[in-house]
């Protein structure tokens, strides 16, 4: 026998060993997964979160299903406290905002993001200054000059305590002279279905949660708190597209923030299990059902993972240290 049938025969041999042994394969779920949610029913993140268990399900990106828990107690801090006490679990994943930053500062939380893994952050999300499209204000120098005359001052609704809503109100009274009476929710659904009522004056919503009364009439979108326009054009809400909504800073107010929508595991995870999550996010920001989200909750696309998701985080939680700072909101 010659050499090169010698080779040959060995190469064929080990084609089949490596045939008959059991394939390496890499970690994924034995068991349901959460995703949890550091808010009420209806806001913008248990509405992403059902997206996702939606997106996920319907084309099979995993073989466990999965199921949303809804952890809003103590203005999110449940949630929080849920993922910290959750080390090592991977079957827990935390769709998360600018919360991380802003609740441990309010309210002195033991919680502080890097005790999590990162996973991704898969979209930006916008702020919308809105009221009731009963009221005569139909933009924004109408609402301010209205709200500066008002006595008693005008009701703000807004997710939460401290956190981005009331900083906008914040920042809105700084910059125009104008007061409000902000008046906290459970959820950015909760402060829709006040405004409607004409409980409140006003909110400042993500799109996603205003969208449906907005394009039932009920309120007016009077600017969007970005340097931009959104983008996106097709008609939602009668003749109106997103893109339709004119910047603050267009209209005289020059206020801006957007806000990250993004997900962690608990801390300890292993290596394998994180980038598993990872792949799994990256295959539903492809899906039909996130790009059909994003066009119609009016969300910034983003898929960032790794270092440069970790830079984006250090970067996004001083500026957001810096506002609660100037907002007065930090607990001594």
């Amino acid at each position: 026998m010659s050499k090169t049938q010698s080779v040959t025969g060995l190469s064929g041999a080990l084609a089949l060993l490596l045939a008959a042994a059991p394939a390496h394969s890499a970690w994924e779920p034995t068991k349901p997964v959460e995703i949890v949610v550091a808010a009420g029913a209806g806001g913008a993140s248990d509405q992403m979160a059902r997206m996702m268990q939606a997106a996920i399900q319907k084309n099979g990106l995993m073989k466990q299903s999965v199921v949303v828990s809804l952890k809003g107690g103590a203005s999110g801090a449940e949630a929080l406290m849920y993922m910290k006490a959750g080390a090592g679990d991977p079957n827990k994943v935390l769709i998360a905002y600018s919360l991380i930053y802003m609740l441990p500062l309010s309210a002195k939380l033991p919680f502080n993001w890097r005790e999590l893994t990162p996973i991704s952050v898969i979209a930006l999300d916008q702020f919308v200054l809105w009221n009731n499209s009963s009221q005569p204000q139909k933009n924004v120098k109408e609402f301010l000059t209205a709200a500066k005359g008002a006595n008693p001052p005008f009701k703000m609704g807004g997710t939460g305590s401290k956190r981005e809503d009331q900083i906008l109100t914040v920042f809105i009274e700084k910059l125009t002279g104008s007061k409000f009476a902000y008046v906290p929710y459970a959820s950015g659904g909760e402060a829709a279905t006040q405004l409607v009522g004409n409980h409140t004056a006003a909110n400042v919503n993500n799109p996603s949660e205003n969208l449906e009364v907005w394009r039932a009439g009920q309120v007016r979108a009077l600017c969007v708190f970005d340097k931009e326009r959104i983008e996106y054009k097709t008609k939602v809400a009668g003749a109106q597209s997103w893109n339709d909504v004119p910047t603050c800073k267009e209209e005289g107010l020059d206020v801006q923030y957007l806000m990250l929508r993004a997900l962690f595991l608990p801390g300890k995870v292993t290596a394998d299990q994180s980038a598993f999550y990872v792949d799994l996010f990256r295959k539903v920001a492809q899906t039909a059902e996130y790009k059909d989200y994003m066009e119609k909750q009016a969300l910034k696309p983003i898929f960032l993972s790794g270092p440069e998701m970790v830079k984006f985080l250090e970067e996004d939680d001083k500026v957001n240290a810096q506002l609660m700072k100037d907002a007065g909101f930090v607990a001594r």
